[in-house]
């Protein structure tokens, strides 16, 4: 959410943003909000008037009072009475006018950083960098559900039964492999200086409204019926929440966390072969990065954490690259963002597993994120990035690892994690 200043100086600017993110049925909503502040300023400035001369009208009612000149006085009283009443309806009127204000700048998107490139949407997304040689082996991959189903570690079909599609069970080595990851994930950013955390898997309104739009909200949370309450669909919502109304010592930045939860969304719509199996499901886990740090420094931290994947990735031998998103690509409330994408030998070509975004002070300012620094409190920048979420990441690695035999090969620093095994064989 942009700050009510910036917009009321810079229209233009605030503008020409939503056209770079060919949103122009919002370009009305800048004038329309603008107005509504004009409003809103004429009411609290005529209400702070009328309080001053009701302070002032009160001690005259004293005076006179206190001359035995009562007629006059019940003058003025009438006159502080009907001062009153305008001031319980401006009262009225600004808060009327400051909640519509809210639900309009709550719609306006952030100001992307000016590196972002100019797209309408994912397909004008920009390649930046490779890592790893991509490689397609001599003999056929298999689907990665027929992988996992050869290996004795999938059951589509009785999930199916029990949830419904987009569900999945996971068994023997591939449920292991899939805890194998998470846990190997964790402690590769804990060694990284993070502090690990599981949070809470569900969260309240003013949570889901201070970091997400309302377009996202939409399309990937379940809310609990009868409840003030919705699943996650990442621990970045309620690891962000946690800092909701707080004030946090400019000394304690940057705050640096990483947690493990379930994650569920709805993923609305049909969809195409390749994202059947387990790439696009309702349920799944998934190791997060979050940062709370200094507006200076979230750039510099936003490049951090998309390396960090990357070199996780690299060490379990998955080739990666990441994409820069364009700007109609770009979630409201991002600043900027970037995909890291696994190489699959199969398809080969790249598929989304992880990414990566700064927010600026965009969820500072919804949930009042503030920071006590030496000149004074100011917002703070909040960043989040995957670490790996399987099971989608396990058909990149699946796939990568696979080998001419069926089995699939354990890279050295996950042997530890899975027993020292070596190998997944057929049984």
């Amino acid at each position: 959410m942009l700050d009510i200043k910036f917009l009321r100086e810079n229209p233009e600017a605030v503008k020409q943003n939503i056209r770079n993110k060919f949103q122009d049925s919002k370009l009305a909503l800048v004038d329309e909000v603008i107005e509504l502040d004009k409003q809103n300023r004429a009411a609290i400035a005529e209400a702070d008037s009328l309080r001053s001369s009701r302070n002032k009208l009160s001690k005259q009612i004293g005076a006179l009072m206190g001359q035995g000149k009562r007629e006059e006085a019940e003058e003025v009283k009438k006159q502080v009475s009907a001062n009153s009443a305008r001031l319980a309806e401006l009262e009225t009127m600004e808060r009327e006018l400051n909640e519509k204000i809210k639900n309009i700048m709550m719609i306006i998107p952030n100001i992307i950083d000016p590196s972002v490139p100019i797209g309408k949407d994912d397909s004008c997304n920009v390649e930046l960098e490779r890592f790893g040689e991509p490689a397609v082996p001599d003999f056929d991959i298999p689907y990665h559900a027929q992988i996992m189903e050869s290996l004795s570690g999938l059951d589509l079909d009785s999930a199916r039964k029990v949830a419904g599609n987009g569900f999945y069970y996971l068994t023997g080595d591939i449920a292991r492999l899939h805890s194998a990851i998470l846990s190997y994930a964790r402690d590769f950013m804990i060694d990284k200086g993070f502090t690990y955390c599981i949070p809470p898997y569900m969260i309240r309104a003013d949570v889901v409204t201070g970091v997400m739009s309302f377009a996202e909200m939409d399309a990937m949370m379940y809310k609990i019926e009868g409840e003030d309450l919705y699943l996650i669909g990442t621990s970045e919502h309620s690891m962000i929440g946690r800092f909701i109304d707080t004030i946090v010592p400019e000394a304690q930045l940057p705050i640096t966390l990483t947690s493990y939860s379930p994650c569920f969304r709805k993923e609305k719509g049909a969809h195409g072969i390749e994202e059947r199996g387990v790439y696009r499901i309702h349920q799944f886990e998934k190791q997060e990065m979050i940062v709370v740090c200094r507006p200076e420094e979230s750039m510099e931290w936003y490049d951090k954490l998309w390396r960090y994947t990357v070199e996780l990735f690299r060490t379990l031998d998955i080739p990666v690259r990441t994409l820069e998103c364009c700007s109609g690509d770009l979630a409201d409330l991002k600043v900027k963002s970037v995909d890291v994408e696994a190489w699959s030998p199969r398809q080969q070509k790249y598929f989304e597993v992880g990414s990566c975004s700064n927010l600026g002070d965009a969820q500072a300012r919804r949930l009042k994120i503030r920071v006590n620094g030496e000149k004074g409190k100011y917002l703070a920048h909040t960043l989040n990035n995957t670490v790996v979420a399987p099971p989608r990441m396990l058909i990149a690695f699946l796939e990568n690892n696979l080998k001419a035999d069926g089995s699939v090969r354990i890279p050295e620093a996950l042997r530890p994690y899975m027993g020292g095994k070596e190998a997944i064989t057929a049984k």
